[in-house]
């Protein structure tokens, strides 16, 4: 007997566990890390649509811990790879080796057999080792010596890099970058979450250990008791698909994604993965806003994130002192629905 499916009303209420589900999760976040909603928003939905997040952002602004707690808020398997220039592909998906005892080789799985996977300074390896990640991230399973192993479901990368460090560090191909759904740029905390941040710290005093003592860090103070499972979790991407998507939507998705390639200023635009991941985002955004239809704001809201990374300019634009932003927000504004000052968008899906 096949397990029951949660699907939305026909009334077109989102199930209330689902709902708090989502509450209970930003509320576990919120006790550890201050502010940052719209990346615990972005993290949301990379869960619900199975999709890769990349976060890139500067250090100190909280992008390991914030995928440290959520790693603990929900009841799956975690694991973390510390990105180095000497880290090898087996070092991830694993390895055969050899039992002297039988003279037989063994598989060893690596890290990434896991639920979800932090990849912690990833521009930092080599890309022989990035190229390692191209197979599970779209396929999810990987190929260690002759045999193809799954992974476990549900299998998510979440990446951290710095975007202004070029010491020691590598470009992510575009083949690579093609299979994030979501590429989150962090900014610095507002003065007042900038204080909360530092009061929380002040109040963390020291932790004792064997014969000294150890200043505790936002990391002494994750809580290890999930605060939702698995089931849960799957339950809120049963939901997240049945989100409504109109016609209209999805064509203004098509002749967005379209412009990125026509327009003059770019050199490479997006690909099909790109409308695809524009689609699933603003259902699981619906969803986190208690919505049971997407609406023009999803799609605004979302573009810089699935798009950006996936755009290239020209050497003319570049020149000329133009960024991908620039660019986007001009195509934006041209589709008709670009957002006004009052937060507003103009009527998109009509």
């Amino acid at each position: 007997m096949s397990a029951p499916t949660h699907t939305v009303s026909p009334a077109g209420e989102i199930p209330l566990e689902t709902l708090e589900f989502v509450r209970l999760v930003r509320e576990r976040i919120a006790t550890v890390v201050v502010g940052q909603d719209t990346v615990v928003e972005r993290m949301l939905i990379a869960l619900f649509t199975g999709g890769h997040l990349l976060l890139q952002g500067v250090p100190g602004v909280a992008k390991t811990l914030l995928v440290s707690v959520l790693s603990r808020s929900i009841d799956l398997q975690f694991s973390r790879i510390q990105f180095t220039v000497d880290l090898l592909p087996s070092d991830i998906v694993g390895s055969e080796i050899l039992d002297q005892r039988t003279n037989e080789f063994r598989t060893h799985k690596g890290p990434i057999f896991t639920n979800l996977l932090l990849a912690d300074e990833i521009n930092r390896a080599a890309p022989k080792v990035q190229s390692a990640l191209l197979e599970a991230m779209q396929e999810r399973k990987v190929t260690i010596g002759n045999e193809t192993y799954p992974l476990p479901a549900p299998f998510l990368l979440i990446a951290t890099q710095n975007p202004v460090e070029q010491s020691g560090t590598f470009e992510l191909p575009e083949a690579q970058l093609d299979r994030f759904l979501l590429c989150h740029r962090l900014d610095y905390p507002t003065p007042a979450e900038e204080k909360e941040v530092l009061q929380r710290n002040a109040r963390l005093g020291i932790r004792r250990e064997q014969a000294g003592a150890i200043a505790r860090t936002e990391f002494d103070v994750l809580e290890h008791q999930p605060v939702a499972n698995s089931e849960d979790l799957v339950r809120a991407m049963e939901v997240a698909h049945q989100i409504h998507v109109s016609e209209t939507f999805t064509d203004h998705v098509v002749e967005l994604v379209h412009r990125t390639r026509r327009h003059p200023q770019i050199e490479l635009g997006c690909s099909p993965r790109a409308g695809i991941a524009l689609v699933k985002t603003a259902r699981a955004r619906a969803l986190i806003h208690g919505r049971h239809y997407v609406v023009p704001e999803d799609l605004y809201a979302l573009a810089e994130d699935v798009l950006l990374h996936r755009m290239r300019l020209t050497y003319e634009a570049l020149a000329d002192g133009y960024t991908t932003t620039d660019v986007l927000q001009s195509i934006l504004g041209d589709l008709g629905g670009a957002p006004s000052k009052n937060g507003h968008t103009t009527s998109l899906a009509r």
